[in-house]
């Protein structure tokens, strides 16, 4: 009994021509007509939903553009919460050392009444100075520190307050999107059913083409029917006759040679 041969698949190759994929078009459990007419539902089930979408403008992009600022501004505002914490510890850790220094300071002067020579005298003094100095580095240090709290309370209110717009901006934002997305969702559903019901009727080659059609043209219409009965209804280029016969047959895949869309029967619409 003889073997039946498996069919070997080619790989899709997104520079190949449209002539190789015009070849295997036709190999399908669907007719050739069925499949056009797939074809055009699938483009117009797709036009609809880039209707919906342009609806919604820049609204999603918006949305997303806000919560990363408002997401940058919160890290900011705890840095800065988080430095202004670190100089309160630092002034106290100056004032710890100048109360240090003062203990220091009368601890010295109280024994400057029981020297017995004059070079424990100056070394007591020289210490007494030293303590001294070491109290004006401290003060001098809190001075810095209190002028540096007082420019980063400064611009944790600006941060705040950029958060507290921000936010008001992205509640409106996403309101305003929810009721677009709320008015079309159902739509939106219906159409995406339909497509993916068609885009699963198409042979992985042609959808492929397809895409890439669509991503190529500005309106993103990949499959037109012929317009005013002679020309391309994508780039409105006058179609040859012999095509327009081709086309009204619904045999095979016909390919505008002036834009690169699908042709299909106008009767379709």
């Amino acid at each position: 009994m003889a073997k039946k041969t498996k069919k070997i698949e080619t790989p899709i190759d997104q520079r190949e021509t449209f002539v190789s994929i015009q070849k295997s078009f036709a190999d399908s459990d669907l007719s050739v007509s069925e499949k056009l007419k797939t074809l055009y539902i699938l483009q117009q089930a797709d036009t609809e939903i880039d209707k919906i979408l342009q609806l919604r403008g820049e609204l999603p992009l918006e949305v997303e553009q806000l919560e990363e600022e408002i997401a940058d501004l919160t890290a900011k505002s705890a840095r800065i919460a988080e430095q202004i914490e670190e100089m309160t510890k630092f002034i106290a850790e100056n004032k710890l050392n100048i109360t240090e220094c003062d203990a220091q300071i009368e601890k010295y002067k109280g024994q400057l009444d029981n020297i017995s020579n004059s070079r424990e005298y100056d070394s007591l003094n020289k210490e007494i100075e030293n303590q001294g100095l070491l109290r004006q580095i401290a003060e001098k240090h809190i001075g810095e520190a209190k002028d540096r709290i007082f420019d980063k309370k400064n611009d944790l209110e600006i941060v705040k307050e950029k958060i507290s717009v921000r936010t008001e901006d992205l509640a409106a934002k996403k309101q305003e999107l929810a009721t677009i997305v709320e008015a079309t969702s159902k739509d939106e559903e219906k159409l995406r059913a339909n497509r993916e019901a068609c885009a699963a009727k198409i042979d992985a080659r042609t959808m492929s083409a397809y895409e890439r059609i669509r991503e190529s043209c500005n309106n993103h219409l990949a499959v037109v029917s012929v317009f005013n009965g002679d020309s391309c209804g994508g780039c409105f280029n006058t179609i040859a006759p012999q095509r327009l016969i081709d086309i009204a047959s619904n045999r095979k895949m016909i390919i505008c040679e002036h834009c690169g869309r699908i042709l299909v029967n106008p009767d379709f619409e």
